[in-house]
């Protein structure tokens, strides 16, 4: 598998992991399509373009100053890798979704609710100070290009698959309550470990290199 190749699996991964897993800006997401209508739970899956355009920033620097610190490398690689085993056993137990929230007439203020939840949820901070700055770095050793080839797919599986949660919560509630979303959040969980045995030996070649 070519760097190209594995950075397109890693990003597809990641963001089907983001979007589908359980969480703040999840429960957000179904509470405002529930509420307000589907229009609002697409919007409120849209909240990370926004929020996290600071945080990517500071990810960006701190892989470009630790391009060539490579015990640091190492260390970022092995945090992601198990911060992605965590991910992967969050997807392992995932449950299916409770959908018994009801319709109310309160304003839904579905950016301001989405922004505010992503931005004070400390998953972002974690994924892109640890997978995504290792990520990062990776990637741009092969170019510019295929770090806007990772940030273009990771976010359209990210928020893609939370507006299409949004979509099947506002037409259908079956197919989030039943078995099946358990059942592809449990393979997506499998798939990530293998991704985080990459982080591993990404991280320990950046060890063996300081050896030779």
């Amino acid at each position: 598998m070519t760097e190209l190749q594995e950075m397109v699996v890693s990003a597809t991964l990641l963001g089907l992991s983001a979007g589908l897993s359980p969480g703040p800006l999840m429960a957000l997401v179904l509470s405002q399509t529930l509420r307000h209508g589907t229009r609002e739970g697409c919007k409120t899956a849209l909240a990370p373009l926004i929020t996290d355009a600071p945080i990517i920033l500071c990810a960006l620097l701190l892989a470009t100053s630790l391009a060539h610190f490579k015990t640091l490398l190492g260390v970022l690689s092995l945090a992601g890798g198990a911060y992605v085993l965590y991910l992967a056993w969050d997807s392992l137990k995932a449950r299916p979704l409770d959908l018994t929230s009801a319709g109310n007439s309160t304003p839904p203020l579905s950016w301001r609710k989405g922004i505010l939840t992503n931005l004070l949820s400390p998953s972002p901070w974690l994924f892109w100070f640890t997978v995504g700055a290792a990520t990062l770095t990776k990637a741009q050793s092969s170019g510019w290009i295929v770090v806007c080839c990772f940030f273009a797919i990771f976010y359209s599986f990210l928020c893609g698959s939370k507006t299409v949660l949004a979509l099947l919560a506002g037409r259908s509630r079956t197919f989030l309550s039943g078995r099946n979303y358990s059942l592809i959040l449990q393979g997506l969980g499998f798939c990530l470990i293998a991704f985080a045995l990459l982080l591993f030996r990404d991280g320990l070649r950046y060890f063996g290199s300081m050896e030779q």
